[in-house]
């Protein structure tokens, strides 16, 4: 019977459970001033040596965002610590954080899509009042 995961979807999926569950708690404890950070993702090399993990954050401010980051990229090796205590692999595989911006993109793309339903709405109604005006201008000029 084939196993319906490989080993480096389940070793990815454990990893984005712990590694969210230390970035809420103790890299929250150790850094306060940190904003909200979730994990969208991660991604284990075949070999299990390196795990990218896809992060998004919660901030109104780029700037806020990218400092939050740098503390994120500076504790790379106490999050990788914590989760070699909580994993059980004989080697914990080298943590790279990643931005994700799918999130803001998603946002933007349906900020798009809006602007464009409106402007064809405008558009469609546009259209309707220049039908109807030309409607009546037809009418009055054939009752003459």
């Amino acid at each position: 019977m084939a196993r319906e995961f490989s080993r480096t979807d389940r070793v990815g999926q454990q990893i984005h459970k712990e590694v969210a569950s230390i970035l809420q708690h103790e890299f929250k404890h150790r850094e306060p001033e940190v904003g909200m950070i979730t994990v969208s993702g991660v991604e284990v090399s075949r070999d299990l040596a390196h795990a990218k993990i896809f992060v998004t954050f919660y901030s109104n401010s780029p700037e806020k965002i990218n400092d939050d980051f740098e503390k994120l990229q500076e504790s790379k090796s106490f999050v990788r610590g914590l989760l070699g205590r909580r994993i059980r692999m004989r080697n914990v595989p080298a943590v790279h954080f990643f931005k994700d911006s799918s999130i803001e993109e998603g946002a933007r793309i349906s900020a798009l899509v809006n602007i464009a339903v409106a402007s064809d709405k405008a558009k469609h109604i546009g259209e309707e009042n220049h039908d109807e005006a030309s409607d009546t201008h037809s009418t009055k000029n054939s009752d003459e």
